[in-house]
Formats: C-alpha cells, structure tokens, sequence
C-alpha cells in the first residue's frame, strides 16, 4: 500500500508553508516602530526625535535613522540630528554613532556612543569622546519635539568635529 505523503508531496507542502509564513514574519518586522526597537535592546524610547521618518535595522545590528531634515532636539543640553543617523546597536548600547552632536560649553561635539551598564541605575553614558556625560534614564523616556535649526548651519570641520555658522 502506498503512503499519502510522498516526497514530493513533503516539498510541496513545506514550500506552500514558506509562501504564507515568511511575508507575515517579514511584516511584522518591518512594523515594529523604533521606540519598540530601542525599548527591546534596553535603551529608553526617546533617544531619536518624533520626526523619524524611516529606519533600516540588518542582522548585524546596524541601524540607519532617516529623519525629515537636519534639526535641533532638546534634553539636557541641544541635541542636533543630522537627517540620517548610524549606529551600531547591541543591548543597551547605540555605539559609533554619526549625525548626532551635543552641544557643550558652546561647542558643537560629536556623540560617540550611548550606553546604559545598569537598567536599574537609571543613568545613561553618552560618550562625547573626552568625557561621558550621565543623564538619568527619564529624561530620554518620549521622543522629543525636533526642531529646524533656523539661522544655523553645520559643517565638517576637518575629519575630527563640527562647526556652525550664522546664515547670512
């Protein structure tokens, strides 16, 4: 007597499974928001602006930001957004970032990394290259209001750190 299921039967089968399960997984994927994202990897929700148009995570890790335009977000301290943002994340850490700067004492320093070593201490690292700064974790609880930077612009100065100007 011979069985139902061959295997060609088996390979038919397995391949209508694949035809309706990947595009459901590949969906919800793509619909988790950032905030999920970043609250997933310990970090809080509110490290990137509401103006974040789209991003790209891959399997590395690498996340790219896409926001609306260049703007001005504010903490502690202004934040500048260029309009795409890199980082290397792992959990509790967005490191080697580019497109973010703080300012410091008047000067514009390029954000290295964010890191959160204890979720209970409730301090986040942001690393200015000479120094970390601490800030409690609430302070980055919702994605902040990001503005134009009206009358500003910012350049490369060299290969090192940011400049601005006045636009006249």
């Amino acid at each position: 007597m011979s069985s139902l299921l061959t295997p060609r039967s088996h390979l038919s089968i397995f391949l209508l499974l694949l035809v309706f399960i990947l595009p459901h997984t590949a969906t919800t994927a793509q619909e988790s928001s950032l905030v999920e994202i970043l609250r997933n990897h310990g970090l809080p929700a509110g490290l990137f602006p509401q103006s974040v148009k789209s991003f790209e995570l891959d399997q590395m890790g690498r996340l790219e930001v896409h926001l609306d335009r260049p703007c001005l977000a504010q903490y502690e301290t202004t934040v500048f957004f260029d309009s795409v943002v890199k980082a290397n994340l792992s959990f509790g850490q967005l490191k080697v970032l580019e497109g973010m700067s703080r300012e410091e004492l008047f000067l514009w320093l390029p954000v290295k990394d964010i890191i959160v070593t204890d979720q209970t201490s409730g301090l986040i690292l942001i690393d200015i290259g000479f120094a970390y700064k601490r800030l409690s974790f609430s302070r980055f609880d919702e994605p902040p209001i990001c503005r134009s930077h009206q009358g500003l612009f910012f350049r490369m100065v060299g290969r090192k750190g940011f400049g601005f100007g006045d636009k006249r």
